[in-house]
């Protein structure tokens, strides 16, 4: 797009790849993350001193907080993102459940606010039948959620939600919601303009998950026909149309037994985007750029279609089946190639990989003209991807294209944990 960057990073990122590639970069502070990424000033300073006109807060820190999107505007700095009022109201889960109600979303049988302690919530829980989730109102990414199966364990998990979600959020308010059995994690990619117009660009499966972080995720559903497909696309549509919503947003669904629940909405760009740019053609970060801009969607609904399959292996920097974190120095990095995959990661020979933020370090994405070619070609590219000095998952993703149920595409937010407990 021929627009200058400035990365910003922590003394810690100093030799990180995104510092290397950017015109320019700005060290805003050491390694942990509030005296850094999160160090709203130090952000701000580094715009001011750059000249930058507009600031991109990723898919983590800062990129989902209503505050400093205001702040970035206040300071007459475009916030590549929507805007601060529905970034708000999204990350109120609370706020964000009945809204979705209010537009005529589906949502689980749940409290309507939050509870007060855990009798409020056993109340609850007996209302609408164990088993139930107790989530932080203020949470996300998979953060912040509790399983109660039965009375007799409420009180003492209740009280554990409540000091997580405190720690993790600074919030220790609580909802509670109906727990799934078996369903599937659908989720709708939305693009809205200035001008009220608003596309979907299909779903992403981000069914493989363990303890709520995902860890595969593909496009289409194997679990979806063209009508439901159809159905929840227009659906969310008109939801996010009347809700004035502009810039991306991903709407996020459990599915099962042919119903949707909506869960919650992600005002940001996903760490899965690029299994839709895959599948559709349409660079989203660009859009996202463009929307900011002011500029209207570039495409419109009957321009987006979804050809072949794609699938995202998520590499982390872990012990591939204890999940056991694996940070220290890369001593050889080789990236698979051919025809219709695509890396993204910030890896390269020598590079020391810290142990201070979330240990995902590669995206692995291939598409191809069914499901089984996507498979076949991510089967070739695990085993030409080459990292070594540390540990990672890869070997786990190879363990999962050899199981069956994969295969057919048989698989719930249950299913990987079931599979781990069988491999180990």
């Amino acid at each position: 797009m021929g627009i200058r960057t400035v990365a910003v990073h922590s003394e810690v990122d100093t030799n990180a790849m995104h510092v290397r590639l950017a015109d320019e970069s700005v060290c805003i502070g050491p390694a942990p993350a509030r005296d850094s990424y999160l160090n709203v000033p130090a952000i701000l300073a580094a715009a001011e001193v750059t000249g930058a006109d507009a600031i991109h807060p990723g898919y983590g820190f800062l990129s989902e907080n209503s505050r400093f999107a205001e702040i970035v505007e206040e300071h007459g700095i475009t916030f590549i993102g929507p805007g601060s009022e529905h970034i708000r109201l999204m990350g109120d889960k609370m706020a964000a459940r009945n809204k979705a109600r209010d537009l005529g979303i589906p949502v689980l049988p749940g409290s309507d606010g939050v509870v007060r302690d855990a009798a409020e919530a056993a109340a609850i829980a007996k209302e609408i039948g164990y088993p139930i989730l107790l989530k932080a109102a203020s949470g996300g990414g998979g953060r912040g959620i509790s399983l109660v199966e039965d009375d007799a364990r409420m009180e003492a998990i209740f009280a554990r939600s409540r000091r997580e979600s405190e720690a993790a959020f600074g919030d220790g308010s609580l909802y509670v919601e109906k727990f799934l059995t078996n369903p599937r994690h659908i989720e709708i990619q939305v693009a809205g303009d200035l001008e009220g117009h608003v596309v979907h660009l299909g779903e992403r499966d981000c069914s493989v998950q363990r303890r709520h972080q995902k860890i595969v995720e593909e496009a289409p559903s194997p679990a979806l026909n063209a009508g439901q497909r159809l159905a929840i696309g227009e659906l969310v549509v008109d939801a996010m149309t009347r809700l004035g919503y502009r810039n991306l947003g991903t709407v996020e669904f459990l599915y099962e037994d042919g119903a949707f629940h909506f869960i919650e909405m992600n005002t940001r760009l996903q760490v899965e985007h690029p299994v839709t740019e895959m599948v559709t053609g349409i660079d989203l970060v660009r859009e996202q750029i463009r929307l900011s801009s002011g500029a209207p969607l570039s495409f419109g609904q009957d321009d987006v279609t979804m050809t072949g399959h794609a699938i995202e292996c998520r590499i982390n920097a872990e012990s591939p089946f204890s999940f056991m974190p694996s940070p220290g120095q890369v001593t050889t990095y080789h990236a698979p190639g051919g025809m219709s995959v695509r890396i993204d990661s910030a890896l390269y020979s020598g590079y020391t990989v810290p142990p201070t933020y979330d240990n995902l370090i590669a995206k692995l994405v291939v598409c191809g003209r069914n499901r089984n070619e996507s498979m076949m070609r991510l089967r070739r590219a695990l085993e030409e991807f080459a990292i070594d000095g540390i540990e990672t998952t890869i070997p786990l993703h190879q363990a999962l294209l050899g199981n069956q149920d994969f295969a057919n595409g048989h698989y719930d937010v249950t299913w990987l944990e079931r599979f781990l407990a069988s491999a180990t």
